[in-house]
């Protein structure tokens, strides 16, 4: 049996669920920026502090400021937050760190990565009956790439669209309500390195992804093949850019984020890029928007 799923023919409301401060910006804010453009409500919930970070920006690195990394990061997410124009949520977790070494250290306790699924979960969860959206957006299974936090949010993403609308989970935790649509966001592709590559050195330009390319795995697939929409978002791609600057420990102004400029951009490459991995609406790919098929009060396929 289906159902109509309710509001569906107002503005329509979208989740993007990211590990740390600043992986909002630097990972889809150009869509989310159009989105909230176009009238459509949009939040960003980040599942940790980010006070595991280092500070990347040398113009940032004081004693002072890594004395406070957690308040500043939170004040860089603030006006992150308002350059997107999108609303914000924590669900209060502590960063895990990157471990490195050989071996690797052991996870701080407590952190994010080892909480029990079913505890971050319901947190997610109780944000998602609460916004109601009708798409979920967050990493692969592979974090984008293997970072702990973003492993567990791949994890406890996939989970919450699963229990959100099933009363029989957390019910405690609001009314259910299920949302239609999961991508994961691929903006790491080698076609794209590539073509921004050459475009730079036809130009005369230095290209930033000569070393990065010669060191590709020849047995590493390209995520970006995985890609089944692309949503063209060009014009905020300025916008996407500060709200990354806002990010100032994060983030050097002089670093590869910027190298390509804008103009190129758009022309070469201007979309942001998912992969449609659950769908309980009529969505045939490949798509250009990711609340294709969500348009109008839709009749809803139960989960299978």
């Amino acid at each position: 049996m289906s159902s109509i799923h309710p509001n569906s023919a107002g503005p329509l409301r979208l989740i993007t669920v990211h590990a740390h401060p600043d992986d909002e910006s630097s990972k889809g804010a150009a869509t989310t920026a159009r989105y909230v453009a176009e009238g459509h409500e949009v939040m960003v919930v980040t599942c940790t502090g980010g006070e595991a970070g280092s500070i990347l920006n040398p113009a940032m690195d004081r004693p002072e400021v890594l004395e406070n990394m957690a308040e500043i990061r939170r004040g860089e997410m603030a006006r992150a937050a308002e350059i997107l124009g999108v609303q914000h949520r924590w669900l209060g977790f502590v960063d895990s760190g990157l471990p490195e070494g050989d071996p690797k250290p052991a996870l701080p306790e407590g952190c994010f990565a080892l909480q029990p699924l079913d505890v971050a979960t319901e947190r997610l969860v109780r944000i998602v009956r609460e916004f109601r959206p009708h798409v979920v957006v967050t990493y692969d299974e592979n974090g984008g790439y293997p970072h702990p936090d973003h492993i567990r949010c791949h994890e406890i993403s996939v989970a919450a669209f699963d229990a959100a609308g099933d009363p029989d989970r957390f019910p405690e935790s609001g009314e259910p309500w299920q949302p239609l649509k999961l991508y994961y966001s691929h903006g790491f592709s080698k076609k794209r390195m590539e073509m921004f590559h050459e475009a730079l050195e036809s130009r005369g330009m230095q290209s930033p992804y000569d070393e990065w390319l010669k060191n590709w795995p020849a047995d590493r697939p390209d995520p970006g093949e995985r890609v089944t929409t692309r949503v063209e978002c060009a014009d905020w791609f300025e916008t996407r850019d500060k709200a990354l600057l806002a990010h100032e420990t994060q983030i050097d102004p002089g670093s590869r984020w910027f190298s390509v400029p804008l103009e190129i951009q758009r022309d070469i490459w201007p979309t942001e890029d998912y992969e449609l991995v659950r769908s309980l609406v009529d969505s045939p790919v490949p798509e250009d928007d990711l609340f294709a098929g969500i348009r109008a009060p839709v009749a809803v396929r139960p989960a299978v």
